[in-house]
């Protein structure tokens, strides 16, 4: 299916005359065409699994993945094409990309500080394992401590659900950026920080940052380009169309999916229905929002399918350990074992996904950073 940008070029084709120019151009409309192909793949792909994978800690890394792939194709079409792209209107559609994505930085320093949020459950998690350890007795004494821990385990998520702008919580105060090993800068931003004058932007988020407002931010005016633009940039108006659409899906799915400040899943998503890549992005986006409906998920700080499994065996371990008698009879202490062993498996998938997510977030932190200083430098702007 031709779109509608092909059909632009195609008249614009045919004023061109020489053969030269007519294989040109062919090349070039492949190079775009491919472009949608690979993101049409790369999303079905994503949108092909189950209900169940949806919004787990590997469904999300496979997102940033397939975020990472789409950047450096888009990054290699600007550079062939270095000398439309400085060119009206395309310099200034793509200097408009450039600033959503400054915008998506906030967002993965956000999203980082809720990677430390849930590592935090997660030890509290492995002081109640501690405490109904197999290998001992389990006794009243083992349960009080490890009822306390589910206590606070519940406090701390009712936390981020009742009072999210300050949910970075106990580590707030240490709300940094990916790029914090730039000294100078560093102490820059930490001085600007304590007088309370920095400006939230790339090198971390303030107490008062907003993800839905960032998110909106992001899709602020975003629309499919104008005719106009289509024919004067020969098509290259569609890619930084499209790329704009990734950024903003990629950065709200993050935020769907991830605890962070004053999330807010209800942001403008209009993407037109002929595009290659529209349907399963569109279909992603409305069975997020789905997920996010859902009677037992309205409440929570996210819909990571590993939240939801440590708010499932947080509950079923208190009412558990409320059902108790002591001593334990056979029956209960192999019920109480069948427990542990769920708690065991979950935190065995935090343990083993968090730092995968967070290595991800930090190189798209880093792309995204580098992708756009490189940009504007060809651009020929500071």
């Amino acid at each position: 299916m031709r779109t509608t940008t092909e059909y632009q070029g195609s008249s614009i084709l045919n004023l061109r005359g020489p053969q030269v120019h007519s294989m040109e151009q062919s090349s070039f409309e492949n190079e775009l065409d491919l472009f949608q192909k690979h993101i049409s793949d790369r999303f079905n792909e994503l949108c092909s699994v189950s209900n169940d994978e949806l919004l787990s800690l590997c469904w999300v890394r496979k997102l940033l993945d397939s975020f990472l792939c789409c950047q450096e194709e888009f990054k290699m079409i600007l550079h062939n094409h270095k000398s439309r792209v400085c060119k009206p209107p395309l310099d200034r559609l793509v200097g408009d990309f450039f600033e959503r994505s400054l915008k998506a930085l906030d967002v993965c320093n956000a999203i980082r500080d809720g990677v430390e949020q849930i590592r935090q459950w997660e030890k509290i998690l492995e002081i109640v394992l501690c405490a109904l350890d197999h290998k001992r007795n389990i006794g009243e004494a083992q349960f009080r401590r490890a009822k306390k821990a589910l206590v606070d385990l519940a406090i701390g998520m009712l936390d981020d659900n009742k009072d999210s702008n300050s949910n970075v919580s106990s580590f707030a105060n240490r709300n940094r950026s990916f790029g914090r090993n730039n000294g100078n800068r560093d102490r820059h931003y930490q001085q600007k920080h304590e007088f309370g004058h920095f400006r939230s932007l790339s090198w971390s988020v303030s107490r008062n940052w907003s993800a839905a407002r960032q998110l909106q931010a992001i899709g602020n005016n975003l629309c499919f380009p104008k005719s106009s633009d289509l024919v004067a940039s020969n098509g290259l108006a569609l890619p930084i169309y499209t790329m704009n659409s990734i950024l903003l899906f990629t950065m709200w799915a993050l935020v769907a999916a991830i605890p962070c400040q004053d999330r807010g899943l209800n942001i403008h998503f209009s993407i037109p229905r002929q595009l290659l890549w529209a349907a399963p992005v569109i279909s992603l986006h409305e069975r997020i929002l789905e997920e996010s409906k859902k009677r037992e998920r309205k409440n929570s700080c996210g819909l990571l399918r590993e939240i939801q499994k440590i708010e499932k065996c947080a509950r079923v371990m208190n009412e558990l350990a409320d059902s108790l008698q002591f001593p334990l009879s056979e029956e209960k202490g192999k019920e109480v074992r069948v427990r542990v062993e769920d708690l065991v498996k979950v935190c065995e998938t935090l343990k083993n996904g968090l730092d995968p997510l967070e290595r991800k977030v930090r190189e798209v932190f880093h792309r995204i950073v580098r992708g756009r200083t490189e940009g504007l430098d060809s651009l020929g702007r500071e």
